[in-house]
């Protein structure tokens, strides 16, 4: 029933989308991934008890050292514009690790009523390797992943067991990138990036020119959720967010009031909602215990310490 009532959610915010609006596909391939493995259900139930038990218990391992990521960045391109330059890969790391360090500019403009719970996630981004490969396909579509498998001119992940691979190519749909979740085909895990959203520089376009896609995906990657939980007012797990009617768009002026229960403030300026990446600029402790509560022992991304 959970799995209907958010594929219905995703047809009907489908029909909305409009030109220059941010279009994640980490809910989608998910879902696909649950209805071709039933199992994976499972796995993703007992990764959630994992996650849930390690901030009910208040583990100070969680927030005791900064956590180091490599990143394997592999680049399909079919022109020279597609082969993004080494400087808009790194201007994409600075990104991240401003916004999972709490140093990027815009974390002093967080409104007074979320700055109590707005948080460093101390997590360090660095390349360790850049793969490229020149293809004849003009676009990748999300759904089969071939720009994961050599054997449809993609490129194969690097020791996906601790090391986060980086997909950079175009994606068809106007997607903007989208992330595997934890507890999904190792195989395939990672992050996916259209050309023209990542970084700050070369190919970046505007308005998602400033890097928080990566941010965004990320999030995903490391189990945390769309704020509005990819349902109307739905449960993103995380206590110190607020609910959402639905994702936000572009750039909310603040205050922005849900109808949910309570009519809270919305957090428009979470990195987990889907507005332009000027306006997002935020994690939450909630958000923060969730992400680094992989890394303990037991946690799914543990191998990576």
């Amino acid at each position: 029933e959970i799995e209907k009532e958010s594929l219905n959610y995703s047809a009907r915010i489908s029909d909305t989308l409009f030109v220059n609006e941010r279009k994640c596909a980490s809910q989608e391939i998910l879902e696909i991934e649950l209805k071709e493995n039933p199992d994976l259900a499972l796995k993703i139930e007992e990764i959630e008890e994992f996650t849930k038990s390690a901030i009910n218990l208040d583990i100070k391992d969680i927030t005791k050292f900064k956590i180091r990521i490599p990143i394997i960045v592999n680049v399909l391109y079919r022109t020279p514009a597609e082969n993004i330059s080494l400087a808009q890969i790194y201007s994409q790391i600075n990104v991240l690790n401003q916004d999972y360090n709490g140093t990027n500019p815009e974390f002093n403009q967080v409104p007074g009523i979320f700055s109590g719970v707005k948080a460093s996630v101390d997590i360090v981004f660095y390349v360790e390797k850049v793969i490229r490969r020149q293809t004849t396909r003009t676009s990748w579509a999300f759904r089969n992943e071939e720009m994961k498998k050599p054997e449809f001119g993609g490129i194969a992940p690097t020791s996906p067991e601790n090391r986060l691979n980086l997909w950079v190519c175009t994606l068809e749909g106007g997607i903007l990138g989208y992330a595997k979740a934890p507890g999904t085909a190792l195989e395939l895990d990672g992050v996916v990036l259209d050309s023209k959203y990542i970084g700050t520089n070369g190919r970046a376009t505007a308005p998602f020119n400033k890097g928080r896609t990566a941010t965004h995906e990320i999030g995903h990657w490391l189990n945390i959720r769309h704020i509005w939980g990819d349902r109307t007012c739905g449960n993103d797990f995380v206590s110190d967010t607020p609910s959402h009617n639905a994702p936000n768009y572009g750039s909310p002026i603040f205050p922005h009031y849900s109808t949910c229960p309570g009519t809270p403030i919305e957090m428009t300026m979470n990195f987990m909602d889907y507005t332009d990446d000027a306006s997002m600029y935020m994690f939450t402790y909630g958000q923060r215990d969730r992400m680094r509560a992989q890394f303990l022992p037991g946690g799914y991304r543990n191998a990576f310490l």
